[in-house]
């Protein structure tokens, strides 16, 4: 398809999408939930930086050495982002599936960090990320563990992503980045996994709620 006809057709899909006053709102609320969560995250996670937690006895971890792999992590992390941001784009119903399944996927991380404090693993390696470090303020957090922010929101996109390719690759990247904060020792293993099941229930709740009316047409 000819750049400006795909230009054309995404501009006619948003102008549509704008003009339904559901879509405004819930985009334009989703927003300010948004702005108002992430700005607060600093002071969150500053906070719980300061408590005391328990180690976990983590049999995987203890068979990977620990290793720095944050150029890797980035990589994948933002080529997959990059992705995801450009078909979210296109497509008015993936932004706003996201952005709501993302708030919930927000809300869950500060309760379950809130409710379940641990102490990082041995061995662990400070993860070089400016970008993502930015929202933890200005001290290197090491206490949002329960559960991964990284791996979650990764699974979150393989599930609001349309088209087959491009499912694959955010399950792939999922795959990798799990694996790979394994490796640096910046989660434990139950992290991770607490990731993809948190990803998949706030991903249902935004569908099933707020943006039931796209359900079936992304999926």
């Amino acid at each position: 398809m000819p750049q400006n006809t795909t230009f054309i057709t995404v501009k006619e899909e948003w102008a549509g999408a704008w003009q339904q006053p559901a879509f405004r709102r819930k985009v334009m609320a989703g927003m300010v939930v948004i702005v108002c969560i992430l700005s607060l995250f600093p002071i969150f996670f500053q906070t719980i930086e300061l408590r005391q937690g328990i180690v976990l006895n983590d049999p995987l971890l203890r068979l990977l050495p620990p290793h720095n792999v944050s150029l890797a992590l980035f990589i994948i992390i933002w080529s997959i982002t990059l992705l995801a941001t450009f078909r979210a784009a296109q497509t008015p119903a993936m932004f706003v599936t996201f952005l709501w399944a993302y708030i919930f996927l927000c809300i869950f991380r500060t309760l379950t960090i809130t409710l379940v404090p641990l102490d990082p693993p041995a061995g662990l390696i400070a993860l070089k990320d400016p970008l993502s470090n930015f929202f933890y303020g200005d001290k290197f957090v090491t206490k949002d563990l329960f559960f991964s922010g990284h791996t979650s929101t990764i699974f979150l996109l393989y599930f609001t992503i349309p088209g087959k390719t491009d499912k694959k690759l955010a399950l792939l990247a999922t795959c990798c980045v799990g694996l790979l904060l394994l490796v640096h020792h910046v989660h434990y293993t139950l992290d991770v996994l607490g990731g993809l099941l948190f990803a998949w229930i706030s991903w249902q709740l935004a569908r099933k709620t707020i943006v039931k009316e796209f359900d079936g047409y992304l999926y």
